[in-house]
């Protein structure tokens, strides 16, 4: 069955026989100015070109170009929409096409990243322009020190870890996109956020969660008719997953307890790949001794509503009545929630840590 090919996406059959996807701009615009650079998209086409032919890598790259395109033809666009080459949003939106963004920074992460992003580049200097406007030459180490100063300054108090993020994340993307485009930045100061002094401030301790607080949370949750929660901490907790796997739905209700393996639970480290069948009880002199009672406990609150563990019902739309995954904003939205509903759910928040840019 033929698969439709996103606009500038070649098919080529590699020597080992599969084939690979191939993002190309033609010649014809590289003559007009194009300069976003040709890329290989993999091997797998959902990644490549998404479901349909609509989505994947492509359509980001193919946005970008009808942002160059249109520009270049003097066609209108919505304000923030066209990042000029070289400036401050086109460094970010570029940085958000490649490797260093698509492969490494989890999906969990982007909602953060996406954010700090903003806050950097419509950010107003004294001259009334946005950051995202000015060429990357003109961030110069000292007008680097006025973006920190700005930032830190809210309009709800000093806030120096939101700074934090913004000078990791900028060291990290001129790092990044200085290799790809030397011809962009200053020579003299190539990354005016390296050697960087930020202001100090008293970092709150965190504490490792313990088990009675685990379980205070997760019965708290089922008070509160929510056992998704609940089963999510206990499962991390005890069979070292991580929440952003668990909550879409990596761990399955094939996985525990099946036929094959009625006393296990199988358990896959997305990390490092590792799959292994854990234990979860032993017969010894005929007396069945189950390793985690309460915790089997907890799961046994969840409804079975496909193959995922984590889900729920969908309370409003078309598809009113249907299952889906949680979202891990949702997740921690529900948990925050519960937070400050319930006594028993104080260990909440950090029970569902969220990573940083930094």
């Amino acid at each position: 069955m033929e698969r439709p090919l996103p606009r500038f996406v070649e098919v080529r059959r590699l020597a080992r026989g599969s084939v690979a996807f191939y993002f190309r701009i033609p010649t014809y615009y590289r003559k007009l100015g194009c300069e976003m650079a040709n890329e290989p998209l993999g091997t797998s086409y959902e990644t490549a070109c998404g479901d349909d032919g609509k989505g994947g890598r492509a359509a980001t790259l193919n946005a970008l170009f009808d942002e160059w395109n249109n520009q270049r033809r003097g066609q209108p666009g919505e304000q923030g929409k066209i990042a000029r080459y070289g400036t401050i949003d086109w460094l970010f939106r570029q940085y958000k096409t490649e490797k260093a963004y698509t492969e490494k920074v989890s999906a969990r992460s982007r909602p953060d990243y996406e954010r700090i992003m903003q806050m950097i580049y419509d950010t107003v200097g004294k001259s009334g322009r946005r950051i995202g406007e000015r060429q990357i030459m003109e961030v110069t180490p000292r007008a680097a020190d006025k973006i920190y100063d700005k930032i830190i300054n809210g309009p709800n108090g000093i806030r120096l870890r939101q700074g934090e993020k913004v000078v990791g994340l900028c060291r990290k993307v001129w790092r990044i996109m200085r290799r790809l485009h030397p011809e962009l930045f200053d020579k003299k100061h190539p990354n005016p956020w390296d050697d960087f002094t930020l202001k100090s401030r008293t970092k709150t301790k965190k504490h490792a969660v313990t088990r009675e607080e685990v379980y205070k949370f997760a019965w708290g949750c089922i008070k509160e008719g929510r056992p998704e929660p609940a089963a999510v901490a206990v499962i991390c907790f005890e069979w070292l997953q991580r929440p952003e796997n668990v909550v879409a739905g990596f761990l399955t209700w094939p996985d525990y307890r099946s036929k094959n393996w009625p006393h296990a639970v199988r358990i896959e480290h997305h990390k490092n790949k590792a799959l292994v069948w854990h234990p979860l009880e032993e017969t010894l002199d005929g007396e069945t001794i189950k390793f985690y009672a309460e915790a089997e406990d907890v799961l046994s609150h969840l409804p079975k509503l496909g193959v995922p563990m984590i889900m729920r019902r969908i309370q409003k739309g078309e598809r009113k009545g249907d299952a889906k995954v949680w979202s891990y904003p949702g997740m921690e939205k529900w948990c925050s929630r519960c937070a400050r509903r319930s006594t028993a759910c104080q260990s909440c928040s950090r029970l569902m840590p969220v990573d940083t840019a930094a």
